[in-house]
């Protein structure tokens, strides 16, 4: 493996790190919001429960890309670099769908 390919690996796990880390607080935002509109129009939406559940995957990611980033053994950093981009595709995919309800819960 070059010393390239080292770079660009790590350079992945950085980024994930970081857009994980404010997409849980994205996520912690949203669900306040969630919850204060809640209060006024008295209606009831998944779309907080399931943002709850995002935010600890994009934690999860965080912590694995964080992990893969901290990991001497090359092989041990592509394992937790994987997880991390899996969760994170998770993350993402789930907050798609999360829009979807609240486009449906809102029109």
């Amino acid at each position: 493996m070059s010393s390239e390919d080292n770079s660009n690996e790590t350079q992945i796990s950085i980024h994930i790190f970081s857009v994980s880390a404010a997409l849980v607080g994205v996520c912690l935002t949203v669900i306040g919001i969630f919850r204060a509109i809640g209060e006024l129009r008295s209606f009831i939406t998944l779309g907080d429960n399931i943002l709850a559940i995002d935010s600890l995957i994009f934690l999860g990611s965080c912590i694995f890309a964080y992990s893969s980033l901290r990991s001497r053994k090359l092989s041990k950093k592509r394992r937790l670099e994987k997880i991390a981009d899996v969760l994170f595709i998770c993350g993402l995919s789930l907050m798609a769908i999360v829009c979807a309800i609240v486009a449906y819960t809102f029109i």
